[in-house]
């Protein structure tokens, strides 16, 4: 399960302390113009060192193309695309080859597969997701031509107890909001396909999601059905809309034209810079030591992650019949 999508499929590949990161991303219209400076500067937003609490790792993040894109436009084959890894200082992770983590990925893993690259966490890392932000930094441009934008924020954090949990060597999570406007009604699937669980799924795929709702979400739950009731009106320019919008922009799994909104909940960062007591493979007690570098808190982070993963579905779901419109 290494790809996501229909007619616009992603694949993805690599370690985190593996020579590059990199994906496939297929189903691609030809002829889109695509600005390789704006596609660095989209992924240059998830590289550490720009918020309190961000890791130390410093990975440049260069994200050479090589194949399905001449000139600065696609050519509907293939983009291939990597990113390589640079500054990996895997032995910080010796210790942890012989024990589980808690709240991290090491003993399901090794239950699934039988073997499991520590380094970082291998593939388990959320250094997988520089490939995602690539292939949806593409995607955003495509989008862009048929006025759709993708854009996500965070609730704000006290940077007194960022500071506080970063000298405790503990960690803070938090919830970003996703909306996404100029989306057209019709996309999405009444079954199975329904757009909100398509979003879900992508959403709940980037690591530290806990949590996913869009509209009202949650809050639909303590309220009546008049208190939540998304009004049919005809517009000024005789476009058909709704007057609130608790639905979130999907009805009966499809989008009915106004705003998507989603919310996602992070949970707090599961690698502690301190002892923490776990065991070991063979079930005895040991005390991790804290190595490595990691981040206190993901969110500033992971806005370019959520937003590319946005629009691949948004796109691949566009495409779906409607491949000649980007022509």
């Amino acid at each position: 399960m290494n790809t996501i999508g229909k007619i616009l499929t992603l694949t993805t590949f690599g370690e985190s302390h593996g020579p590059a990161m990199g994906g496939v991303l297929d189903g691609m219209p030809a002829g889109l113009d695509i600005d390789l400076d704006a596609l660095q500067r989209f992924v240059d937003r998830r590289r550490t060192g720009q918020a309190i609490g961000s890791s130390k790792r410093d990975e440049r993040d260069r994200v050479e193309v090589l194949s399905g894109i001449w000139q600065g436009k696609t050519l509907g084959t293939p983009i291939g695309f990597i990113v390589r890894n640079t500054d990996a200082h895997s032995d910080d992770y010796n210790e942890i080859a012989q024990c589980y983590r808690p709240n991290h990925a090491d003993y399901t893993w090794e239950k699934k597969y039988g073997i499991r690259d520590p380094r970082g966490g291998g593939r388990a890392s959320a250094r997988e997701t520089v490939a995602r932000v690539v292939a949806g930094g593409i995607a955003m441009q495509a989008l862009a031509r048929l006025g759709i934008t993708v854009e996500a924020s965070f609730s704000p954090v006290d940077p007194a107890e960022l500071e506080r949990a970063v000298k405790d060597g503990d960690t803070l999570g938090g919830i970003i909001e996703c909306v996404v406007k100029g989306v057209p009604a019709g996309l999405g699937e009444p079954v199975f396909g329904k757009l909100h669980a398509q979003l879900a799924a992508a959403m709940m795929s980037i690591p530290s999601v806990h949590g996913f709702e869009y509209g009202d979400g949650f809050g639909m739950a303590a309220k009546r059905g008049s208190e939540v009731m998304d009004r049919f009106v005809k517009r000024e320019d005789g476009t058909i809309g709704t007057l609130t919008n608790h639905s979130g922009g999907i009805q009966g799994g499809i989008s009915n034209g106004e705003d998507i909104v989603m919310r996602m909940a992070f949970k707090p960062v599961p690698t502690l810079m301190r002892e923490v007591p776990t065991i070991d493979r063979e079930g005895n007690p040991v005390i991790l030591q804290p190595r490595g570098r990691h981040d206190a808190w993901v969110l500033p982070r992971a806005l370019p992650i959520v937003e590319a993963m946005a629009a691949l579905v948004l796109l691949d779901n566009y495409l779906i019949g409607k491949t000649h419109v980007l022509r």
